[in-house]
């Protein structure tokens, strides 16, 4: 029985070196600075509904497949590329999208110059009053 009365004293300090006072005051501090649930909401951290929570999963469940469901009807009345083309929604071009522009910018340019060239090449309006073309009171120098 004497080897029983010599046991070694419990320590009994905390673990934590905070004392527990400093603890429940920053447990405090803590609270006070917590965001309310609107801002929470706004956030994006809580759901803004008025469901139940057991109910709000299944309520956010229902709203995507409603939204999945919009998409894929809005998707099957999507017109074909060949109307969008036709309608000149879409340019009829196989080129990539990315050179689509320059491809529209070296069209415009290649025009520019073919009407350019068509305009030099222009009969001039005395030759058009002497084949007949246009009559002498029509001359447009006058």
């Amino acid at each position: 029985m004497a080897a029983e009365s010599e046991q070694p004293p419990i320590d009994e300090s905390p673990i934590s070196p905070i004392s527990p006072v400093e603890r429940r005051n920053s447990l405090e501090k803590h609270l006070q600075q917590r965001p309310d649930p609107q801002d929470l909401k706004n956030r994006h951290i809580l759901l803004d509904t008025n469901a139940a929570p057991a109910l709000q999963s299944a309520a956010q469940d229902l709203e995507r497949q409603r939204a999945t469901d919009s998409l894929k009807k809005g998707l099957e009345k999507r017109p074909e590329r060949a109307e969008l083309v036709e309608k000149n929604i879409l340019p009829d071009s196989t080129a990539a999208p990315a050179l689509q522009g320059h491809q529209k910018e070296l069209e415009k340019h290649m025009r520019a110059d073919s009407l350019e060239q068509k305009i030099q090449h222009r009969p001039k309006p005395e030759e058009l009053i002497r084949e007949g073309i246009l009559g002498a009171d029509e001359d447009p120098t006058k």
